[in-house]
């Protein structure tokens, strides 16, 4: 089989409309083919459904310690903005790579098979492995389980490098998150007989605004040195949409909203989520006093461990020697690395792109970028060697 460049690949790669809403099987049947063509091997780790697949696999010696490429699949939809050119076909122009999924994260993808398929045409003595999740656009639920399945195929690899966009730059921490679906249970009542009803606004206007109040006390501590680096140098907890209600002379019987916590370094995830539910849990001892129906019902919806500066990190060390960049930097979004690092591999964000450009009308990668990242691989396939 015709061995592509990182350029046809990102080609072919971006051809898939892999939105996260949708199946990414088109885009696995091909890949997995391509490197069935080339002599490896590629592991599928199934969603429950089966509509999507991640895909890993390994080239070289069957032994520990090698190095992971990670990326993921899924992209972002195109629906409601105004793109110059199909955002779904590479084009080139200005020096510039434009199509979804360019820049987050393709282009990686791209260049981490066409390094694989290289070590397994050059040989290398240190093993290298591919790793393609689903859904981590919608909260990086699909890395967890695809890592436990590798863990069990595959020898388990020392670093974990995963191609978010970050101007080839070392990224070595970034915050945490987690979030909860909210639904509120009311009891209608007329307005005029508010006392006798439960308002399913009035109560999760309550629960919000216990979130404010955590913002605040938070913003009015000192800042924690682990913390300093972020931006914002905080945990955050954000509610972005709310709806309930039917008629304004009603008590709402209903009301859904989101719960979003950014949870920096040093702060326990776990325990900013088991604070909220314990607020809510007094707010519905409250409600059900007056209506035992009544009351709020929270659903974890996603969960991303934050990604933590390690001392003497082998995933950070290897990053130096291949790009000669002694910086480091941290994110406050979150990435699969923390999900990596928490199964116990050494995990650092180093790819191609901006993130200012990820999601964007217009998508891109520049060209520039995608060469260093080209360099990157080729630095990789050496120290490998």
């Amino acid at each position: 089989m015709e061995e592509l460049t990182p350029r046809q690949l990102l080609q072919a790669l971006v051809g898939f409309p892999t939105v996260s809403t949708g199946s990414n099987l088109d885009l696995v049947d091909w890949l997995e083919g391509y490197l069935a063509g080339h002599g490896i091997a590629a592991h599928r780790h199934w969603n429950e459904d089966r509509s999507k697949a991640a895909l890993f696999a390994h080239v070289g010696p069957k032994v520990a310690g090698g190095v992971v490429l990670s990326g993921h699949s899924d992209v972002v939809p195109v629906e409601g903005q105004v793109w110059t050119s199909d955002p779904w076909v590479v084009t080139e122009r200005d020096g510039r790579l434009y199509g979804r999924g360019t820049c987050d994260m393709k282009g990686y993808v791209a260049l981490a098979v066409w390094a694989l398929v290289r070590a397994q045409k050059l040989g290398v003595a240190r093993p290298l492995q591919l790793a393609l999740s689903y859904d981590e656009e919608l909260g990086c639920t699909g890395a967890p389980p695809m890592i436990a399945a590798m863990q069990k195929v595959l020898p388990q690899a020392e670093i974990a490098l995963i191609g978010e966009p970050s101007g080839m730059k070392l990224i070595n921490g970034h915050k945490g998150g987690t979030g909860f679906k909210v639904h509120v249970k009311g009891f209608e009542v007329h307005s005029s007989l508010l006392p006798y009803g439960v308002s399913a606004v009035m109560e999760g206007a309550r629960l919000i605004h216990w979130l404010n109040g955590q913002n605040a006390d938070i913003q009015a501590r000192p800042v924690a040195a682990r913390a300093a680096a972020f931006d914002p140098p905080f945990t955050t907890l954000h509610v972005g949409t709310i709806k309930g209600g039917t008629a304004n002379n009603i008590t709402a019987a209903d009301c859904q909203f989101a719960i979003e916590m950014r949870v920096v370094p040093g702060e326990d995830l776990e325990a900013w989520a088991g604070s909220v539910e314990a607020e809510a849990a007094r707010l519905t001892q409250t409600m059900q006093a007056v209506r035992p129906e009544a009351g709020f019902h929270l659903e974890r919806f996603f969960r991303v461990p934050g990604l933590q500066p390690e001392t003497a990190g082998a995933a950070e060390a290897l990053v130096r020697r291949l790009t000669g960049d002694n910086a480091t930097g941290v994110v406050s979004y979150g990435t699969e690395a923390g999900q990596f690092q928490e199964a116990g591999y050494s995990a650092v964000i180093c790819g191609p792109g901006h993130i200012a450009q990820a999601h964007q009308p217009d998508e891109y990668l520049d060209l520039a970028e995608f060469a260093a990242g080209q360099r990157f691989m080729e630095a990789l396939l050496q120290e490998l060697a």
